[in-house]
């Protein structure tokens, strides 16, 4: 503990003028040594965000442990008359908090934010030593206990100081800025709502409150200054706005809302961005924004990449979000759990809508639970969905709630805690839907406003075309649910073969099959008046050492970003009205042993003409922008073009003269198909 370093060393004359508040980040000067060393002789320096797990492919050497942070700073004497608090974005996926060896406080969940004040465990006008106990070690009474996406573990998002006065707009309301806005009304004409206010004070009764709204033009359009009381309520302050600048995905208006403290002077202040849109949802007109309808093409995204594994960038989100821009989507699901603040700020600022989850969700595998029926598990469960809901209410894109995925209505009935999630939701927050991800009948489809049947008919058992008997009956006996769909299957681009596999093979799963489920689903779904929405799983392949290979190879993207398969092309060209797409399918399969060879083209420029060799292939419209062309014979080096006004796309084929592939033997199957993953 001797050997911290400091990490703030700032001038008492430059304190002693600051009457705001004043926020200081402490990403640096950590040292990380693992609970099971024993000893921090060999602790290595770390900056924050950071993990124990850097590969996310690091199948087989996965590490579920405890590791401590360790961070020391110096404090100046002038601080004594304030109040210091320490705020982590977030820590996967328990913390345990010391301050000069004095037990601060615990927060469990990995994807919130969580504050707490440490005014009385440190010592001014002196050095004072941090310790950050972390855990990313699976619990049953830490929420998710079930799921295939990789628990990076770590202080994986920044963390900060917060300098105030003895009076001042809480840090501590459930890892939230203290500053909530809540719309009550919104139509074109108006908008009605209000401003809660947590104020948290050592000696004070009351004091002024100030709260102003800015519109995006940076005009103020709203001002209210009154004597607050402070008996542990919020201040809630009604507001008023009129011909207000509605925030929707073509017209992403974004307003400015400052809460300060002070008489004559500040002495504390807090600005949050929000947006005002009237969300509605019925069966009839889909989910509407401010009274129209958006057809959700929506895609789900999981919190890691190859080169950043789970500690991601600012610079990889934006990365992400152009992707998903070029794709054509227009939504995306944050996946189990929240992502960083930072992506809905973009998301905001985008006119991208957001689906963020609470972890309550199950994975594909049998052996796990996801539902412990106990005191401790469902408290938790509570408590990440109210950190969720304050710490992302003030973001326009964030449309929806998610209350659960993929559970199984067996064992305990979970129906119960499901409904007072849904209940706590709307409570917390009239203003939005909740949502759930199903692939189970019941009444588990019931508790929700909205619903989203994950499909894989024709994935492991039966045929693509199944889907559209499931969506008849779904459209006869439950057409009163606003339902969505989802759906994806894993496709890896470097499971090729120039032959068909006859026969099955175990972890065998190549792109093509995904194509052609994409295909099919694409076929029967897109542009279906029954569904409000519809979600891919998912946009990009994600780290998973509970898999083979150690990945989840369900994206339109490779974990690395750096290729695109063929379902992606098959998206851009039906979401994408901005950049025509022109792609002929399967071009990584380049060794090809039958004679006689077709070929697949997605186009949203038009009908393409397809040239092999000396031949002009005819080219039918099979679906919307899918093109197929007859079979035609050839032999050796070929060189396939497409042309679609004035986009081209080519790729050269050797067909036939290519080495067989071993022929492996394989189980005769006696019994119907038996589900273990």
């Amino acid at each position: 503990m001797k050997r911290y370093i400091a990490i703030l060393l700032l001038l008492t004359g430059l304190v002693s003028t600051a009457r705001a508040r004043e926020v200081f980040p402490i990403n640096e000067g950590w040292r990380f040594f693992f609970k099971s060393e024993k000893t921090s002789d060999n602790a290595r320096h770390v900056t924050l965000p950071h993990s124990w797990n850097t590969d996310p492919l690091a199948q087989g050497y996965w590490l579920e442990t405890t590791g401590n942070y360790q961070n020391g700073m110096y404090l100046p004497v002038e601080w004594a008359s304030k109040r210091l608090f320490v705020k982590f974005y977030g820590v996967q996926s328990v913390a345990d908090l010391f301050v000069n060896g004095n037990y601060v406080g615990t927060h469990r969940g990995g994807a919130t934010a969580f504050t707490f004040e440490i005014t009385d465990k440190v010592r001014f006008g002196t050095d004072n030593a941090m310790l950050v106990v972390v855990s990313n070690s699976y619990r049953d009474d830490v929420l998710p206990t079930s799921t295939d996406m990789n628990l990076y573990g770590g202080i994986y998002r920044e963390a900060e100081l917060i300098l105030t006065e003895r009076t001042a707009i809480s840090p501590l309301y459930l890892g939230s800025e203290g500053v909530l806005v809540r719309q009550q009304s919104v139509t074109p004409e108006k908008v009605e709502g209000e401003v809660e206010v947590h104020i948290t004070s050592k000696g004070d009764n009351s004091c002024m409150l100030n709260v102003a709204i800015t519109d995006p033009d940076g005009i103020r359009t709203y001002t209210k200054r009154q004597r607050a009381k402070l008996d542990g309520k919020p201040v809630v302050v009604p507001f008023t706005i009129e011909n207000p600048a509605l925030w929707s995905p073509d017209r992403p208006a974004l307003y400015t809302v400052t809460a300060t403290i002070g008489d004559e002077t500040v002495t504390d202040s807090v600005t949050v961005r929000t947006g005002f849109r009237a969300i509605a949802a019925s069966t009839a007109d889909g989910l509407t924004i401010n009274g129209e309808r958006i057809p959700v093409h929506g895609v789900t995204l999981y919190h890691d990449n190859a080169l950043s594994g789970g500690t991601l960038a600012p610079e990889d989100y934006d990365a992400d979000l152009r992707q998903i821009r070029t794709l054509g989507a227009n939504a995306l699901r944050s996946a189990v759990i929240p992502h960083a603040q930072y992506l809905y700020d973009r998301c905001d600022e985008q006119g991208m809508l957001v689906w963020v989850d609470t972890p309550l969700h199950r994975s594909s595998f049998l052996g796990d639970v996801a539902y412990y029926a106990m005191p401790a598990f469902e408290q938790n469960g509570m408590e990440q969905l109210q950190e969720i809901i304050a710490q992302n209410i003030n973001h326009p894109s964030v449309v929806m709630w998610g209350i659960f995925s993929r559970l199984w209505p067996r064992g305990d009935d979970v129906t119960p805690y499901l409904k007072r999630l849904n209940d706590a939701a709307h409570a917390l927050d009239p203003s939005r839907p909740t949502v759930a991800s199903s692939d189970q009948n019941g009444g588990i489809n019931f508790i929700t406003d909205l619903i989203v049947w994950r499909q894989d008919v024709g994935w492991r058992r039966g045929s693509t075309d199944d889907v559209i008997l499931w969506r008849n009956q779904l459209q006869k006996n439950w057409s009163h649910l606003r339902s969505a769909v989802s759906y994806g299957g894993s496709g890896f681009i470097g499971h090729k073969s120039y032959t068909a596999q006859a026969e099955p093979r175990s972890n065998w799963m190549p792109e093509e099959k995904q194509t052609r489920f994409h295909e099919e689903y694409a076929k029967n779904l897109q542009n279906d008046s029954l569904f409000w929405g519809i979600w891919i799983d998912n946009m990009f392949d994600y780290g998973s050492s509970r898999r083979p290979y150690g990945v989840n190879g369900a994206g339109l993207v490779t974990l690395n970003r750096r290729e695109c398969k063929d379902a992606y092309y098959l998206y851009k060209a039906m979401w994408n009205r901005e950049e025509p797409t022109l792609h002929i399918v399967d071009k990584r399969r380049r060794l090809r042993d039958h004679d006689m060879q077709a070929f697949r083209v997605y186009s949203s420029a038009g009908v393409p003409v397809l040239i092999a060799g000396a031949d002009t292939l005819a080219m039918t419209e099979y679906a919307p922008f899918q093109y197929r062309s007859d079979s035609v014979a050839m032999r050796g080096t070929v060189e396939v073009k497409a042309v679609a006004g004035e986009l081209r796309d080519s790729v050269t084929i050797l067909v036939g003269n290519v080495l067989k592939p071993k022929r492996t033997q394989v189980l005769r199957r006696t019994a119907g198909p038996q589900t273990i993953n």
